[in-house]
């Protein structure tokens, strides 16, 4: 192939799209360039079709995003200085790209594909994700894979009132609105949000904006196809027989019909299921000739058409509830008695419990990565136990799947968190799935919600979250509230939307057709906002705003400022200083010199107003009639020495000292002794002169 490029300008910078002189033995690669990022994408199907092809149920697709540190030079860290495994913002943005272009496969498709993204260069104002999905579309439209419906991906954010179109990375800071859109000429694909509260027609609005700014990318794919000319593998379809058809799909909606099915309950469901296929497989054995393995997506094929029917036509869903029904909703927060909040959400079968931890300064999670972020204060978790679905399977920690639910709920909290200068702790939210029937990603907000307030985080608002889904057959379509496991498996969508009273926080949404209408969106937006709102009402009847005081066992933080000329000395030659005030006190101090601020971590009360007297003996200096808790160091004939603070000292003279301390003329008082003294004089040689006389121990 020879090498080809296509070039517009986008938005003020130059994009850019290259074939045909890097990786000419994948199956399509492209190279995209905006401003000085640059992505090469390349995907490659097996040659031979998978062996089991008429059992699959689903599309084996891969997708890898890969950040090389180079491309920012930068050298990894970590013992062995190269890349590993995918961190999580990797795996996001490999998830970004799988929801934007699965559902444009042909169904009949069932060759191993694998979509690579490699970051090589990025300039940090235009961020790499974008280009990844730009880039994975134009090399499935250039390759043999029967993907031929271009698509573009743009990003929006909300600026001063006013949207702006791939904003770079300083602009998306001051944004209030992170949205991620992409879409064919035609349709919506996926859609992901990041928000402020924006109301939902603004949403909408942005959304449209996206559309438009999408167009021109679209075009310069079509161009870049046009002139590569690939030929298409051909489509395999399975040849049933049209009599045997006919009678699977008699006898899958004659038992339909009996009402097996129609159940709230999910494991009774599943069990109604399993005996369909197995009698179904008894039953058509000697037509099949050995072929069983025919059968069974034959059998689900009517039973989805079934299910879809009665949903669309009917307007009766599989448990017997309204489209727009919620199921029924319970609330309860203080679980559990040692962790610092905790709060227990359940919507029908789905339940989550979600825990808060809150740290020190410290304890934020550094990134080793491309971007600009440094750290991250607030983490959510998101665990999926096997048992939440009534299977028995090994753990291997955290999968794709529980990163991306994790990655969205935290998405959903963050807009609403106390900003770090007026609550400087460290975030840890963890949400265990107890049992899951739909949405647990959803669930795990509302958790969140709930175990804030219980730990006494002073959030903003509380934010609830609802999965809106749909099922269309041509023209006719319903939309249904607060879907279950079977309505997102044989539905077209899972639109997840979460926020405030005021508005949307975050957005996902999974697309499993060839794109969503822009009226289904709002009419979606708007019935999302509907049960959103109802949710509140019953997470507000058991905890409506967060408790006056922190947990007992949550740990005591505080700020103070410290000039850049003073940070030298609360620290100490080798750290000395600062080491001797945590040793003594228990606390754990952090300084934070580019906002010239430190904060002390303390496990009481007590001890912080400890660490707090010594900090500002360094810092202020001692000040005469201040009482100090000391520490003897020396004992002289005539007195001994007390430690006030690190490398603060002072003599407390034997007429000093308190009749506590007197026994038949005698001071006893000996080294580390901890004593109770009052700064009395420091004479014109900064001299410490201390007395018991008067204090406390007097």
């Amino acid at each position: 192939m020879n090498k080809i490029k296509k070039t517009i300008e986008y938005y003020g910078r130059i994009l850019e799209l290259s074939t045909g002189d890097w990786a000419k033995q994948a199956g399509g690669s492209v190279v995209v360039r905006y401003g000085d990022t640059v992505v090469l994408v390349a995907a490659t199907a097996d040659k031979k079709e998978k062996e089991d092809k008429e059992d699959l149920d689903f599309l084996p697709l891969t997708v890898e995003y890969s950040e090389r540190m180079y491309a920012a030079g930068k050298i990894p860290g970590g013992y062995f200085r190269r890349e590993g495994r995918p961190t999580e913002e990797e795996i996001l943005k490999s998830r970004l790209i799988d929801r934007s272009i699965r559902s444009l496969f042909p169904e009949e498709f069932k060759k191993d594909i694998q979509v690579v993204a490699t970051v090589l260069s990025v300039d940090k104002e235009n961020p790499p994700d974008i280009l990844g999905i730009i880039g994975a579309s134009a090399a499935l439209c250039i390759s043999k894979i029967p993907f031929s419906t271009p698509l573009g991906a743009v990003r929006i954010g909300k600026i001063d009132g006013e949207f702006v179109v791939n904003p770079v990375a300083q602009e998306l800071d001051m944004s209030s609105l992170d949205l991620v859109v992409t879409a064919t000429e035609d349709n919506v694909i996926m859609i992901e949000v990041n928000a402020k509260e924006i109301p939902e027609e603004q949403i909408l609005e942005a959304v449209m904006v996206a559309r438009e700014a999408i167009k021109p990318l679209i075009n310069l794919i079509t161009e870049l196809v046009n002139e590569v000319n690939p030929q298409k593998d051909s489509l395999k379809t399975i040849e049933y027989d049209k009599e045997l058809v006919d009678k699977v799909k008699s006898f899958v909606e004659e038992r339909f019909s009996r009402g097996d099915f129609q159940t709230g309950d999910k494991l009774q469901r599943e069990d109604a299921m399993s005996l369909l296929l197995d009698e179904g497989v008894e039953y058509f054995k000697e037509e099949c000739l050995g072929k069983e393995v025919l059968i069974r997506p034959l059998i689900f094929k009517y039973f989805k058409s079934a299910l879809r029917y009665q949903v669309i036509y009917k307007k009766i869903r599989i448990d017997g509830r309204k489209p727009d029904e919620v199921r029924e909703i319970a609330a309860t927060t203080g679980v559990l008695p040692r962790v610092h909040g905790s709060g227990v959400f359940s919507r029908g079968q789905t339940q989550v419990l979600t825990t808060v931890t809150l740290g020190a300064i410290q304890d934020v999670q550094y990134i080793d990565g491309l971007g600009m972020d440094e750290y991250k204060r607030y983490m959510h978790h998101y665990n999926f136990p096997p048992y939440s679905v009534g299977e028995s399977r090994p753990m291997r920690g955290p999968g794709r799947r529980e990163i991306g639910h994790g990655s969205l709920a935290e998405r959903a909290i963050i807009p609403i968190l106390p900003k770090e200068e007026n609550f400087p702790y460290t975030i840890r939210t963890v949400s265990e799935v107890l049992e899951s029937n739909g949405s647990t990603s959803m669930a795990s907000v509302c958790g969140s919600s709930l175990a804030l307030m219980d730990a006494g985080v002073p959030i903003k608002a509380p934010v609830a979250g609802i999965s809106i889904g749909l099922m269309k057959e041509g023209k006719e379509y319903i939309i249904l509230v607060d879907i279950q496991g079977i309505e997102d498996a044989l539905g077209d969508m899972d639109f997840k939307v979460a926020g405030t009273r005021t508005g949307v926080t975050a957005i996902q949404l999974d697309n499993k057709t060839a794109g969503i209408e822009v009226n289904i969106l709002k009419e979606a937006l708007q019935k999302a906002c509907q049960a959103r709102n109802f949710i509140l009402d019953c997470m507000e009847n058991n905890i409506s705003s967060s408790r006056a005081e922190l947990s007992l066992y949550a740990p005591h933080i505080t700020s103070f400022e410290i000039e850049a000329g003073k940070i030298g000395e609360l620290i100490g030659p080798g750290g000395r200083v600062i080491r001797k005030i945590s040793q003594d006190t228990g606390v754990q101090i952090d300084i934070k010199d580019s906002v010239g601020k430190g904060y002390v971590t303390a496990p009481s009360k007590e001890a912080m107003e400890k660490a707090l007297k010594y900090i500002d003996a360094i810092l202020k200096g001692v000040k005469v009639g201040e009482t100090y808790e000391g520490r003897v160091t020396r004992v002289m004939p005539f007195g001994v020495f007390v430690e006030i603070a690190p490398s603060k000292e002072g003599l407390l003279h034997n007429s000093q000292v308190s009749n506590a301390y007197r026994s038949r003329g005698q001071i006893n008082l000996n080294i580390n002794d901890q004593v109770i003294v009052v700064v009395k004089e420091i004479d014109h040689l900064g001299r410490i002169n201390l007395s018991q006389k008067g204090s406390t121990e007097d």
